[in-house]
């Protein structure tokens, strides 16, 4: 089983950048590929990016793709996205996902979440 804490989120003024973190604990992290989703209010939560057990693959949502960027350190059982070039968009709570399997879909783990919220 593994549990995932969210932390970074904050107010920042569209063209800024923020860094997602997400803590895991647990056994075996390193074998779990982990996704950030993302809600927005009164909108379904979302598929933001994902990464593989190695870190080897990445896929990203259209939207955030050339701007976000997701990395995890294996040694450290941390996750982040960073997030770059922010639109008032992007507002939503994120949430950071673990699973057994690679995919864009369906995760077992879930965190409580990270508010971003993207405004002047």
């Amino acid at each position: 089983q593994v549990q995932l804490v969210e932390s970074g989120g904050g107010l920042v003024q569209p063209g800024g950048s923020l860094r997602l973190s997400c803590a895991a604990s647990g056994r075996a992290f390193s074998r779990y590929a982990t996704g950030w989703f993302r809600q927005a209010p009164g909108k379904e939560r979302e598929f933001v990016a994902a990464i593989s057990m190695s870190a080897g693959r990445t896929t990203y949502a259209d939207s955030v793709k050339g701007r976000f960027t997701i990395s995890r350190d294996n040694a450290k059982n941390m996750v982040y996205l960073q997030m770059n070039s922010l639109k008032p968009e992007d507002t939503a709570a994120y949430y950071c996902a673990a699973d057994p399997t690679y995919n864009v879909r369906s995760y077992d783990y879930w965190g409580q979440g990270t508010q971003v919220t993207v405004s002047s």
